[in-house]
């Protein structure tokens, strides 16, 4: 969302893998391995984490991460990731077997 349009929200959704850039994801086993990326050249600078998750079939989680990109734009991200062969949407309807929160302060 933007100042200069008054704090809109802008949503996106879709039905893709995420960009491998952003969230490298690997069968391991009988495990879904996920290793979460944060943006990069945004603020605030991210330290390195031990970010690899775990997921069941059947468990999924959400990632959230928020950026302060420019003195008046910021960005809230949601990742709903589903290890469920032909998950549908249904598949994110209660608690996330995992939950990554990463919002901060951001000035």
């Amino acid at each position: 969302m933007s100042e200069k349009d008054d704090f809109n929200p802008i949503s996106s959704v879709r039905r893709e893998l995420p960009d491998p850039d952003r969230v490298a994801i690997h069968e391991a086993g009988r495990f879904l391995s996920i290793e979460l990326r944060p943006e990069p050249g945004t603020a605030p600078v991210r330290w390195t984490r031990g970010s690899m998750v775990l997921l069941k079939p059947g468990q999924w989680l959400r990632w959230q991460i928020n950026y302060w990109i420019s003195h008046d734009c910021y960005r809230l991200d949601t990742l709903n990731l589903a290890y469920r062969p032909g998950a549908a949407a249904a598949a994110f309807a209660g608690a996330p077997a995992r939950f990554l929160d990463e919002r901060t302060q951001l000035r």
